[in-house]
């Protein structure tokens, strides 16, 4: 059995930051293709698509923006989703990044440790490209009107499938698995990218908005409690708290 080795696309208009990315990610065992802005990238894609990219979003031509844009309505039509790790230069972006326009997996304000870009890569590549599974958490995870498809990456409302990034599916999920648990945020960071790892409560705050939204386009408003103080816990998941 041959192991092929996860591909990243790295798109930035600055080939030093390519260079130091493709010397970084290389040294962890991956695989990298580089572009110098959005249109060479979505080209790339279309040849071989990667298993995740490593985005700017300042670039001339096509800003990583419109290129995230073009992604999702490409998944939307049936041809895959490709994980996003953005490179930002402001860390006031995180909500529009984040937000349920552009769905993106995760951030990294520049300057940047390329040991965090690994990290962070590494963390979504594990979710996306799946982990050994308990034989009882394998199958599907139901609860009320909302139902969990742990080896397809699907969330459903009563049959109605919600469009959710890996980083948005990976944090209902572990709600889902614990339904009486109250999750803190660092809890949660810890379930998705491992002890220790750095990331804001920000970040956590934006998915679950994004998540909020994207069910309660389904009519679910009741997916996910907050706990003042604590965190978050699954709802009763009856479509209640509109």
């Amino acid at each position: 059995m041959v192991f092929m080795r996860p591909v990243v696309l790295i798109v930035d208009d600055e080939p030093h930051i390519r260079e130091l990315l493709a010397f970084a990610l290389g040294k962890a065992g991956l695989d990298t293709r580089e572009a110098a802005d959005g249109e060479a990238a979505l080209q790339l894609v279309e040849i071989s698509p990667p298993d995740l990219m490593v985005l700017d979003i300042n670039m001339p031509r096509m800003d990583g923006i419109e290129v995230c844009r073009r992604l999702r309505a490409r998944a939307d039509a049936g041809h895959g989703d490709t994980p996003i790790l953005f490179l930002s230069s402001r860390d006031d972006e995180i909500d529009r990044v984040l937000g349920i326009e552009l769905g993106a997996d995760d951030y990294v304000t520049k300057p940047f440790s390329p040991r965090e870009v690994v990290a962070r890569v590494a963390a979504i590549l594990r979710r996306t490209r799946g982990r050994p599974r308990p034989p009882e958490i394998a199958g599907a995870i139901t609860h009320a009107c909302l139902s969990l498809d742990p080896e397809g990456w699907r969330a459903r409302w009563n049959g109605a499938e919600a469009p959710l990034t890996v980083t948005e599916f990976g944090i209902l999920r572990a709600l889902a698995d614990a339904p009486t648990k109250v999750f803190t945020r660092d809890a949660l960071i810890d379930r998705l990218y491992g002890p220790g790892f750095a990331l804001t409560d920000r970040t956590i705050d934006s998915h679950v908005r994004n998540l909020r939204a994207k069910f309660g386009a389904l009519g679910a408003h009741d997916v996910i409690e907050t706990r003042p103080g604590l965190g978050y816990q699954l709802g009763p998941c009856t479509g209640g708290g509109g």
